[in-house]
């Protein structure tokens, strides 16, 4: 395979179904999560559709970090949020059952601090 486009071989790798939009500029817009929920809706027999109804494979979306959201949602608690850029964002599905959603909760805030972050 060869460069062409946007397309770089080195980047190949193994995958049932991938869907790409964004806006050439950058422009943040709902329309765009809105087509990439329904890319998402049409590859439904990944994430725990497929194979195995109890474990997903991780397929989803990433979208931009919506900024002034999570700064107006944090100062409602007192807290100031870095420069856009210096902070980050994760979501994480973490188990029903207590303890092991506890566990799991303690492992990721251990991996943040080894990295030098606060989890708020």
């Amino acid at each position: 395979m060869i460069a062409q486009g946007l397309y770089d071989p080195s980047n190949e790798h193994d995958a049932c179904g991938v869907g790409f939009i964004a806006h050439i500029k950058g422009n943040k817009s709902h329309s765009i999560v809105e087509q990439g929920l329904l890319i998402l809706k049409n590859l439904d027999h990944r994430g725990a559709v497929g194979a195995d109804k109890l474990m997903g494979d991780g397929a989803g979306i990433l979208i931009q970090i919506p900024d002034q959201f999570y700064r107006d949602e944090m100062a409602k608690q007192g807290i100031e949020l870095p420069p856009p850029g210096e902070y980050g964002v994760g979501m994480v599905f973490l188990p029903k059952e207590n303890a092991s959603r506890i566990a799991c909760e303690q492992e990721i805030e251990r991996a943040v601090r080894i990295e030098g972050q606060v989890v708020l």
